[in-house]
């Protein structure tokens, strides 16, 4: 799924764990890591980030490190392109509230400028990647059978106890609406064929994806997905939150109005990952 990783580091409290999760992950998809620190090349640094990779129990073909100076922004994405990364992998930003998690300017111009899949990790572990509730959104993007496979091959590798994948039912309260006239059972029997239908959609394409001994729970929402999707993920406990990249089209009311994501940037439930398969390029 990625077989080149890049992960934007800083010399800050959550260094080495940033390493641990990125050498995970690598270990996890046979992938090469790139490390990039947007800054002046000092060889302490340099000999503190592959020391700690290998302690992790990685060996030296399997990553490189690159310094830059410049814009955060612009170097990561940067970088990114000239090494044609499939995993961008980066700290998120704290609040004062230790419990809530967001995007700050560098975070969200990379998720909205990123031509590969980006993983914004909140609470980073010294011991790796570990996951017991994964929730993934099935919703609104190319990608969202890429997403769905990337949660159960994660699940299975940290052997968590579920995925709640999470399926929008659009006009929901205005076909309920439309509705008012009928009998009690029509109204039922109605809103039942609505949710199954989503459900069906769900598991058609969970046909297609290997995921033995993984737990799936199907959850039906409606309103603002991406206000839905931050709530029912905090309600879960989550560890990850899946969503396949939007279309890249902009159209004009995306001026005015917030995109359902836009929700999930500004308070992040947990670690997100943001799912976008490159194309093949050769």
């Amino acid at each position: 799924m990625f077989s080149r990783l890049c992960l934007a580091i800083a010399f800050s409290p959550r260094f080495e764990a940033l390493l641990a999760e990125a050498a995970f992950l690598t270990k996890l998809f046979n992938a090469h890591l790139t490390v990039l620190h947007v800054g002046e090349e000092k060889q302490e640094n340099v000999d503190a980030i592959s020391q700690t990779l290998i302690h992790k129990t990685l060996n030296s073909s399997q990553f490189r490190i690159i310094c830059e100076a410049g814009s955060p922004s612009k170097v990561i994405l940067s970088v990114c392109k000239r090494e044609k990364i499939d995993l961008l992998i980066a700290g998120a930003l704290q609040k004062e509230n230790i419990f809530k998690y967001y995007l700050g300017t560098i975070g969200r111009t990379i998720l909205r400028k990123a031509r590969c899949s980006v993983l914004m990790l909140t609470n980073p572990s010294a011991d790796g990647m570990s996951l017991t509730n994964i929730v993934t959104l099935a919703e609104d993007s190319p990608f969202v059978e890429e997403a769905i496979a990337i949660s159960c091959t994660l699940a299975q590798a940290s052997h968590a106890k579920w995925i709640h994948i999470v399926r929008e039912l659009k006009m929901f309260g205005l076909t309920l609406s439309a509705l008012e006239q009928s009998t009690e059972k029509e109204y039922d029997n109605q809103r039942h064929h609505l949710l199954q239908e989503e459900i069906d959609k769900v598991e058609s394409i969970l046909n297609r994806v290997p995921h033995s001994n993984v737990k799936v729970n199907i959850k039906v929402i409606s309103g603002k997905s991406g206000f839905e999707l931050t709530r029912f993920a905090r309600k879960k406990n989550a560890d990850l939150l899946i969503v396949g990249a939007p279309n890249r089209r902009i159209y004009f009311f995306d001026r005015f109005f917030r995109h359902d994501l836009e929700y999930v940037f500004a308070d992040m439930p947990c670690n997100l990952l943001i799912v976008q398969v490159k194309k093949d390029e050769n």
